[in-house]
């Protein structure tokens, strides 16, 4: 990708996603671009459409706890649209696809990538819910929401299903653990084992904190 235009899109993010939510802010979108920009270029993807998709897949945001919250991706593709619509130099005939990799991006919907940049897209979000970043954002959205860390009875789900709409803890065992089951890319499987590990290596010492 161009690197003007790419820096372009980069500070159009900056000013349009709004920042209350930290667990999906700009630096959310823009860990999420370089995630993507290191998968596509190993996938051959196309890195045009790859980028702003990832800038952009959360630039509207509705609360997890809230009863239109599945309506988000199709919220930020139509707001991407607008967006990229108003920059001289995005390619338009571009716009499209974008806007189709967003619509595809939801951890609840669980629909799979229709193209392989959706996939990039896709995985790339899905590695934000795994290693360190996805324990900040996991208690920063569970807080949020006013939400306990854990259990008191069974803080590990050892004996019970897990709850993640009233556990943060149990979030790990619901979604984060489980990443590696809906990654696309060998690319992303790949970048996923280290992070994967340390999910682990926090859950032993919260055992060991905790005397479960």
């Amino acid at each position: 990708m161009n690197e003007s235009l790419k820096h372009e899109l980069i500070e159009v993010a900056r000013k349009s996603i709004c920042g209350e939510d930290p667990s999906h802010d700009f630096y959310h979108a823009r860990r999420a671009m370089s995630l993507a920009e290191k998968i596509g270029a190993t996938e051959g993807a196309d890195l045009d459409v790859v980028v702003p998709a990832a800038l952009f897949h959360d630039v509207i945001i509705i609360p997890k706890n809230h009863p239109w919250a599945d309506e988000a991706p199709d919220a930020s593709a139509n707001a991407a649209k607008k967006i990229l619509s108003k920059l001289r130099d995005f390619p338009p005939e571009k716009i499209g696809q974008v806007c189709d990799c967003i619509r595809g991006c939801s951890f609840t919907k669980g629909e799979k990538p229709c193209s392989l940049e959706a996939a990039v897209l896709h995985d790339a979000d899905l590695l934000e819910a795994s290693g360190a970043v996805s324990i900040m954002r996991t208690f920063s959205s569970t807080g949020s929401m006013r939400r306990p860390f854990y259990s008191e009875e069974d803080p590990f789900c050892e004996r019970r299903e897990p709850a993640p709409k009233s556990y943060a803890l149990d979030l790990f065992y619901a979604r984060l653990l489980k990443v590696g089951e809906r990654l696309s890319t060998e690319t992303a499987k790949k970048l996923l084992e280290p992070r994967h590990r340390f999910l682990q290596l926090f859950l032993d010492e919260l055992k060991t904190e905790l005397e479960v």
